[in-house]
């Protein structure tokens, strides 16, 4: 049976999400399960976005519905790691500014997006 790699993983302990590759509408049935998962985690969730070169805005939409249901349960959404490209996908989307999310380390340069 053939299995399809992950493109968002989780691991739950502790509590991280990686997205890596690229990440758009078409590719958004792959990321179902870990979501699912990820409203399950009992602490706050780590987003780990440095291994994404390339996302669309319907990833920045399922994780600010994961960020909302985390916060519901008093949890945030941590994100981290963000090249350029995809920080631009983040601020065009407003994510970074929802309740709930908090950016981890530095945004990237606006000299560099």
């Amino acid at each position: 049976m053939y299995r399809f790699l992950g493109i968002v993983s989780l691991s739950e302990e502790p509590a991280v999400l990686r997205c890596a590759g690229d990440e758009d509408l078409t590719t958004r049935w792959r990321r179902r399960a870990a979501l699912s998962r990820a409203l399950r985690v009992r602490s706050d969730l780590l987003v780990d976005l440095a291994g994404l070169t390339f996302a669309d805005t319907s990833l920045m939409v399922d994780l600010a519905m994961v960020a909302r249901r985390l916060r519901a349960s008093g949890r945030c959404l941590r994100l981290s790691g963000a090249q350029p490209q995809v920080w631009r996908v983040v601020e065009a989307v407003g994510l970074h500014r929802q309740p709930g999310v908090v950016v981890v380390g530095s945004s990237p340069s606006p000299a560099l997006a």
